[in-house]
């Protein structure tokens, strides 16, 4: 399972967070369990910093951020890291679909080795009616697989993880049920052409965009760009 961070910044002040989250919190992370599986730029929104953190289970979670949070390496940076902050509340709390598209293996080793290319990575969250599995199924099964077919690319799938936050210091969107699909491209143009390609097939412009306006409460579309040392894409 894992979460999808967004982090809305003071003007001005996401490559500090980014220096100081690539050189000191992401080794201090993986060491108590959890994986920093990406860390992004937002293409559209300068003061937005994007991030995946992986844990193996819920419990495992629990246990990774009492030791992180309540450690001396977060004790030390939390005062500069928080300083750069206007909001790190929109946190998604995900797993797997059934069946599952995970990120792909080579995704998630651990962050701190510099990317080989830029890359964008595609990611839109769906958000649907809260126990509506039958949408939640259709994309699953039908709408991730078309994607995958169009765009050219693998499509990883994830959904809301329904278990209660076991660390409330730490929010997460509570009452959200979302379906996300991320994707990763070579760099901008390969995604644009490939978004373009989608939004003139008939079969999603006929038959899955009518269906999705219809019961959808709600989607959001990211462009992100991996920082230095992303481990993903």
């Amino acid at each position: 399972m894992l979460e999808l961070r967004q982090y809305t910044l003071r003007p001005g002040r996401r490559d500090d967070l980014i220096e100081l989250f690539e050189r000191e919190l992401v080794r201090p992370q993986e060491a108590v369990g959890m994986r920093v599986l990406g860390t992004f730029r937002d293409l559209d929104d300068a003061d937005r910093f994007v991030w995946l953190r992986g844990f193996a289970d819920m419990t495992s979670r629990r246990s990774g951020l009492e030791a992180f949070y309540g450690g001396p390496v977060w004790f030390r940076h939390r005062t500069a890291a928080n300083a750069t902050m206007l909001d790190s509340d929109d946190v998604l709390l995900l797993r797997p679909t059934d069946p599952p598209h995970p990120l792909p293996d080579g995704a998630a080793p651990s962050a701190g080795t510099p990317a080989t290319r830029p890359g964008c990575v595609a990611v839109t969250v769906y958000l649907v009616r809260p126990g509506d599995e039958r949408v939640v199924r259709w994309l699953t099964e039908l709408v991730g697989p078309l994607l995958e077919r169009l765009l050219g690319v693998t499509v990883s799938t994830l959904r809301t993880e329904p278990s209660e936050n076991n660390f409330p210091a730490l929010p997460v969107r509570a009452g959200d049920n979302a379906f996300v699909w991320l994707a990763a491209f070579d760099d901008v143009q390969k995604h644009g052409h490939a978004m373009a390609a989608l939004q003139s097939d008939p079969d999603w412009t006929g038959n899955v965009l009518p269906r999705l306006d219809a019961q959808l409460l709600g989607r959001q579309e990211l462009r992100l760009a991996p920082t230095g040392t992303s481990a993903f894409p």
